[in-house]
């Protein structure tokens, strides 16, 4: 097996540990620590975001699809698509060898939702019909699907096209098929903007160069109006395109929550039946 460069902090591992999971080096976590100092709400957005994704995720299965790809993914830990919906087929996608290794090995541990119905796929999601090839190996892709890009689209310059991989994604999608989608926006111009900016393209500069098709320079982070053109002419479902936090909460705010900046939207769209 490959594997991580343990002197190094990857990604992967830093944002395993910024869940509360155990699939990371010292290294990983003293690159959050220095980060959460620096940015205190990089943890909690981290974890906004991934509750998004469980909320979504919930929502996508109780409509009837039993099937999830889940692109960019990184390593499929703590509370992934396959253990929100055990009873659903997935597979993981991402363009990192090494991350691709270790997430097989992930799924092969033994533990509830850790079973055949969830498997890892190397490729790019930029290059959506090797995607489609290598996902239909286990899923039928002539049934809906829930289609995940929770926080990966932002770390794609246009220069790479990600509008055109995506349109592509939707055009082969089955009726009844969903997409969802979490993304940092340009909404405000204020210091926490910026600031949850600086999160991805910190992140961004410790992913493993990109095939030099698909490289150009850093990520965009995109007005609300851009990011809804990701669904095409998908209907969301309601609230709509919102703040992650106030994506159908799964419960009431509390006085002593932490307040998360606007700056990361979502959505989840669903392609006429």
């Amino acid at each position: 097996m490959r594997q991580f460069d343990q002197q190094r902090p990857h990604p992967a591992r830093m944002y395993d540990y910024m869940l509360g999971g155990k699939d990371n080096y010292a290294v990983d976590r003293q690159a959050i620590d220095q980060l959460a100092e620096l940015i205190p709400e990089a943890v909690p957005l981290a974890r906004a975001n991934r509750a998004f994704l469980q909320r979504a995720v919930r929502y996508v299965a109780r409509a009837g699809v039993r099937q999830f790809l889940d692109l960019g993914s990184g390593l499929p830990t703590q509370g992934s698509a396959h253990e929100v919906a055990p009873e659903a087929r997935v597979v993981y996608v991402d363009n990192d060898p090494v991350v691709a290794e270790h997430a097989q090995g992930l799924l092969r541990r033994p533990g509830p939702g850790r079973t055949e119905s969830a498997r890892f796929v190397l490729a790019d999601l930029l290059d959506p019909e090797d995607v489609l090839a290598r996902a239909g190996e286990f899923l039928d892709l002539d049934e809906p699907v829930g289609v995940l890009l929770v926080s990966i689209l932002h770390f794609l310059p246009d220069s790479a096209d990600p509008l055109g991989a995506v349109a592509v994604l939707r055009e082969r999608m089955a009726p009844g098929g969903f997409l969802v989608i979490s993304h940092v926006t340009t909404r405000t111009t204020t210091r926490t903007t910026t600031r949850t900016t600086t999160v991805a393209r910190a992140q961004e500069r410790e992913r493993p160069e990109r095939p030099r098709r698909a490289s150009g320079g850093g990520g965009a982070d995109r007005t609300p109006a851009e990011i809804r053109a990701f669904f095409g002419d998908f209907p969301l479902e309601p609230p709509g395109l919102v703040q992650a936090t106030d994506w159908r909460p799964d419960r009431p705010k509390l006085v002593g929550d932490w307040s998360l900046p606007s700056s990361l939207m979502a959505g989840v769209g669903k392609k006429a039946e």
